[in-house]
């Protein structure tokens, strides 16, 4: 009796795990004890790697019990991977991976639920093995435009970058219209956007550095990028919000397409500007707002800029372009002190020193007092001061001919080579010389 109820025990033991097994997702079919050896034979011939021992009862399993688990396709693609890795003849390579594919494709028809991961994974298992086979770059970009469309914004980042790729190369033979290039960088540029929106910090850097291989993937198809394509197609995103990635996107695009003077290049570099400040683009804000007459936020942005860069001649040029803005505006003292502090960052940048000689050399009538010809035109002897210092010799010339003649210097009693204070906003002192005689 104890040995029957031992016999039955095992019974159920053995039905209740054959169910377990089954309510796993392990469908064994109708040849169990077969189905379960030809698992064993060939998951222990993979963990050994040898995919050949292991093609025979895989096959079996793929025949007989297709819907056994998904494990059988994961693992066969793993197999014929590691075949087609070691394969020498390019007949026999291009056989597995083919096989590889194909059991891609069988396990989106077993399990359907699964054919947006299952795709993704396809194009890149495709991508490793043919993005150096011109004669298949098609074929990879249709997997991966059919991955795009089942999984979106969702779609692995790699992967996208590995599409954008695909895209390149299939247009540099000619394969993908101008259109479709820019039609799927915008689809590739807008995911990578909206998976930034609640990434992490560190996630953010990843993103971003996919997207900058986005970019650089699209300038080197040389598309001709048209400014109506970037107004029309994007520049409504930027109304839903300030989406840093989008603005980026926008940008490079309008830069490459010398589309800058668009209201909407200003608009993204101004997103861009606030969420990420550099140099570069602040200095773009700022010359667009003085090219727009803005000249108190041109100034503002000169001035961040100058304080985003450690190079001192980027910084002498931000102050000069301050200086011109305030001179341009009758701020002649401060322009100067704007120089001067140009100056003080590079002392040989000589656009300063031709600023401070404009600013001198543009005062004769707001600093003449018509009392003295010499004392009046010592201001343009202090403006050939600094134009020497620009090495500017036109200016140097056009300065020089202004000089008191010798005449008026010998009649008000006054000698070559004597100091004279400039005075008015400039008060500085110079030697006294005279103009070239005609």
């Amino acid at each position: 009796m104890k040995t029957i109820t031992k016999i039955l025990g095992a019974a159920l033991l053995l039905t209740f795990a054959i169910s377990a097994s089954a309510q796993n997702g392990w469908n064994w079919g109708e040849q169990v004890d077969v189905a379960k050896e030809k698992n064993v034979l060939y998951t222990d011939a993979l963990k050994a790697k040898n995919y050949e021992a292991a093609v025979a009862p895989l096959n079996w399993l793929l025949t007989n019990t297709p819907d056994l688990n998904p494990s059988i396709y994961i693992n066969g693609i793993k197999i014929y991977e590691g075949l087609a890795k070691k394969a020498t003849d390019p007949a026999k390579k291009e056989e597995y991976i083919q096989k590889a594919l194909e059991l891609h494709d069988k396990r989106m028809e077993v399990y359907p639920e699964d054919e947006a991961d299952i795709q993704e994974r396809k194009a890149i298992f495709g991508y490793s093995f043919y993005k150096k086979n011109k004669d298949r770059y098609l074929d990879v970009y249709e997997y991966f435009k059919r991955a795009f469309e089942l999984n979106g914004t969702d779609m692995n980042r790699g992967a996208l970058v590995a599409y954008m790729d695909m895209v390149y190369k299939n247009y540099l033979y000619k394969r993908l219209t101008d259109e479709q290039v820019i039609d799927t960088y915008s689809a590739i540029s807008e995911a990578l956007s909206e998976q930034r929106v609640n990434a992490s910090e560190s996630q953010r850097k990843k993103i971003d550095n996919s997207a900058d291989l986005v970019d650089r993937l699209l300038t080197a198809t040389k598309v001709e990028i048209s400014c109506d394509f970037v107004e029309e197609k994007l520049g409504p995103k930027l109304d839903q919000g300030d989406d840093v990635n989008m603005a980026k996107q926008i940008f490079r695009l309008m830069l490459k397409g010398k589309c800058l003077d668009s209201p909407l290049a200003l608009k993204a570099a101004g997103i861009i500007q606030s969420d990420e400040p550099t140099y570069g683009v602040a200095k773009f804000l700022a010359q667009k707002n003085a090219q727009d007459g803005n000249d108190a936020q041109a100034v503002e942005f000169f001035q961040e800029a100058a304080g985003l860069t450690d190079d001192n001649s980027e910084k002498a040029e931000m102050y000069v372009s301050i200086a011109r803005l305030q001179m341009k505006n009758g701020q002649k003292s401060i322009a100067r002190n704007s120089a001067r502090r140009a100056l003080s960052f590079d002392p040989s940048y000589s656009d300063a020193y031709k600023v401070i000689g404009d600013l001198y050399m543009s005062s004769f009538n707001d600093c003449k007092e018509e009392q003295s010809q010499v004392k009046d035109r010592a201001v343009f002897i202090a403006a050939y001061n600094e134009y020497r210092k620009a090495g500017n010799s036109a200016s140097m010339a056009a300065a020089k001919a202004q000089f008191p003649s010798i005449e008026d210097i010998f009649n008000e009693g006054m000698e070559e080579g004597q100091s004279i204070t400039v005075g008015c906003w400039i008060n500085v002192t110079v030697a006294l010389e005279r103009r070239p005689a005609n």
